[in-house]
């Protein structure tokens, strides 16, 4: 008697798919490209500030000097980043039978009579 495959116990949902890398990259594109703008945006507003000359003037202007300094340090770092891998999204698909368990489930003679052909 040939022993049948079982299937996996819960089929896979198209919507627990990882996204594409492609869409992951756009992403984290959109979020570089609107993390350098806003270090413009801080460049822009120190130059008005220094115009307008507002009051507590040093305390705005750090503030915009530290936008303009840590801005792209953070922004390289979120742009590098990719999401975690966890169980429900791995890396690569995991095989569900080990040799070792195909052995045990298929009889002796039919892994004896197993051949197996590869043509160029």
């Amino acid at each position: 008697m040939r022993n049948v495959k079982k299937q996996p116990e819960r089929p896979v949902l198209i919507t627990n798919a990882a996204r594409s890398q492609g869409d992951q990259l756009r992403t984290r594109q959109i979020r570089y490209v609107t993390m350098m703008g806003i270090r413009s945006l801080c460049l822009i507003l120190g130059a008005v500030l220094i115009s307008i000359q507002p009051p507590l003037l040093p305390v705005w202007l750090i503030l915009c000097a530290l936008g303009m300094v840590l801005l792209p340090w953070m922004a390289v770092l979120i742009a590098n980043d990719r999401p975690p891998k966890s169980r429900e999204n791995p890396a690569a698909p995991q095989p569900q039978h080990t040799t070792q368990t195909m052995i045990a489930t298929e009889g002796e003679e039919e892994i004896q009579h197993r051949t197996i052909d590869v043509e160029p």
